[in-house]
């Protein structure tokens, strides 16, 4: 592209305008991203099921008082990029973000069902939550039965990535004490 043509970039309140006015539909499936309008692929009944489980086992472990869960609600990370992760385990606020959207130090743990969005989640998603500091991400992998657990966050991506599989578990970082079975949360 000539350096002279540059994208429009959108900010979250333009977003937020767009979605008011009918632009968006509220039932799209979209997110910002980098000041982009993403659509997201539709959510299967497989995905769904993963999110369901996913957050059944956060439930079942965690004290409400402790984290709050959330599903494919947004976070905003900064004026163009509002992401709206599958999973999110909150800091728990009274009002429980009434007046705010959550941002980068709200965040616990995120979790992204990918199957198919698995490259756009690695490739896009799982850096951006890096650049902010988001302390940790679990890529669920549909397709080969995997979670990816990324940790570390740094500028240029994720110091420290392990796969567990159907037989382990794994703790979030905050609640080390809790350890989620992986063959559970992926039923």
């Amino acid at each position: 592209m000539p350096d002279s043509i540059l994208n429009r970039r959108f900010t979250v309140d333009e977003y937020y305008i767009m979605a008011r006015s009918g632009i968006l539909r509220e039932d799209e499936r979209v997110e910002l991203i980098e000041g982009e309008i993403i659509q997201l692929p539709p959510i299967g009944s497989r995905h769904m099921a993963w999110v369901n489980q996913i957050v059944a086992c956060f439930h079942g472990d965690l004290p409400p008082e402790r984290a709050m869960v959330i599903t494919q609600r947004p976070i905003r990370l900064d004026i163009y990029n509002e992401p709206e992760p599958d999973v999110a385990l909150l800091k728990p606020r009274a009002g429980f973000y009434e007046n705010q959207i959550p941002g980068p130090a709200d965040v616990c743990l995120i979790v992204e069902v990918s199957d198919l969005s698995l490259e756009y989640d690695r490739e896009v998603k799982v850096p951006l939550y890096a650049r902010f500091g988001i302390p940790e991400v679990w890529l669920a992998n549909v397709e080969n039965l995997t979670v990816t657990v990324f940790r570390t966050p740094s500028p240029t991506g994720y110091e420290e990535r392990y796969t567990v599989r159907p037989g382990q578990t794994v703790s979030p970082l905050v609640f080390p004490e809790i350890a989620l079975a992986v063959q559970k949360m992926i039923g």
